[in-house]
């Protein structure tokens, strides 16, 4: 995005957030050298910003408590699992799967993360666990993929008829051809 369409974005809404600010400094760095245009659009967003017709959105930390406890919930299961046999797991899909299926524990400072923490670990523990085994369970009954499947190509309509039609042939085992 331009700086430009950046400036006129937050002189309509009336505010920069943290990725308008990002982008406007990301150009400036990257720039070797900026257009009369574009020192005009900056010099407008420093005077709205001075003004307060535009005001920035601060930014804030926000800590998702819960991924970690599911983090840690998934790593000492996946360990378990993955030190007494041979299969392998994907820790960030587990993590996913089950984060999806969890209510989120956001805090902004310190504090309210322990809070957070002592809440979930009260109430949840269980219900975070149980998940955590759901994805694992998931995740162990996916299909191997073979590597001689292919996608199907990009062509033409009869071409593209052709290709499912060898794909019925090869793979449905009760596949009549009419004509």
């Amino acid at each position: 995005m331009s700086i430009e369409k950046i400036v006129e974005q937050a002189l309509q809404d009336g505010y920069l957030t943290p990725a308008m600010e990002a982008e406007v400094g990301r150009i400036c760095d990257t720039a070797s050298e900026l257009s009369i245009e574009e020192y005009m659009a900056l010099d407008r967003l420093m005077g709205a910003l001075l003004t307060g017709e535009v005001v920035a959105v601060p930014r804030k930390q926000f800590i998702n408590v819960m991924e970690e406890l599911v983090l840690t919930e998934a790593i000492a299961r996946v360990a378990e699992i993955e030190a007494t046999s041979d299969c392998t797991l994907d820790l960030g899909d587990i993590a996913a799967y089950a984060l999806n299926r969890l209510p989120p524990l956001y805090a902004t400072t310190e504090e309210g993360a322990e809070y957070q923490r002592g809440r979930a670990k009260d109430e949840l523990q269980a219900l975070i666990a149980q998940q955590v085994s759901e994805a694992i369970a998931r995740n162990l009954d996916q299909p191997e993929f073979f590597p001689e499947r292919q996608a199907l190509g990009k062509s033409t309509g009869d071409e593209m008829l052709s290709q499912v039609s060898v794909l019925l042939k090869t793979y449905a085992h009760k596949y009549e051809v009419r004509s």
